[in-house]
């Protein structure tokens, strides 16, 4: 019998990508690209930064949101695309985890993860998502969320492969 990590082997062939609204500025940048490049060892991740709307000038929340949609959108079919959102339901390290693996296992093309601006993510944008995903229950900046959610990959992938970084028992 094939062991757990040879049964999920291709993991590497999950595509994921990480589409967010704004670039990391100096007090982030570094640690996200170090947990960026760790979940590498683990998926087959691209990035996308798109160009953050500024606000002010009588724009309303939802233009604003609708602007950074349209720059949101690159998503190849066939994708599923995971919202982060604060209203989004909570998941466990684990729960990540066994996602990302099903993913591999029914030979799925892969999932987006999108991370909206100052003002969130339109709704038009929240409809279309598979998963409404959330990392707190506090309101996070983007840049936070990325870190977090770059962790998180890089976490799933220790949790799948039975390595030591994960400790909790979830």
């Amino acid at each position: 019998m094939a062991s757990r990590v040879e049964a999920v082997e291709g993991w590497r062939t999950v595509k994921l990508w990480i589409v967010a609204v704004g670039r990391p500025g100096r007090l982030l940048a570094d640690a996200i690209a170090e947990y960026e490049r760790r979940a590498q060892r683990y998926w087959s991740i691209e990035v996308v930064e798109v160009r953050e709307e500024k606000a002010g000038k009588g724009r309303t929340p939802e233009q604003v949101k609708a602007a950074e949609a349209k720059r949101l959108q690159p998503v190849p079919a066939g994708v599923e695309i995971v919202a982060l959102t604060r209203k989004g339901e909570a998941w466990s390290s684990t729960r990540l985890a066994r996602y990302l693996e099903a993913l591999a296992v029914q030979g799925r093309a892969g999932a987006a993860f999108l991370i909206g601006g100052a003002w969130g993510l339109a709704e038009d944008l929240l409809a279309r998502a598979s998963h409404r995903l959330s990392l707190s229950s506090l309101t996070l900046p983007h840049e936070l969320a990325r870190l977090v959610l770059a962790e998180q990959l890089y976490r799933a992938g220790t949790i799948l492969r039975g390595e030591p970084y994960h400790k909790a028992t979830d």
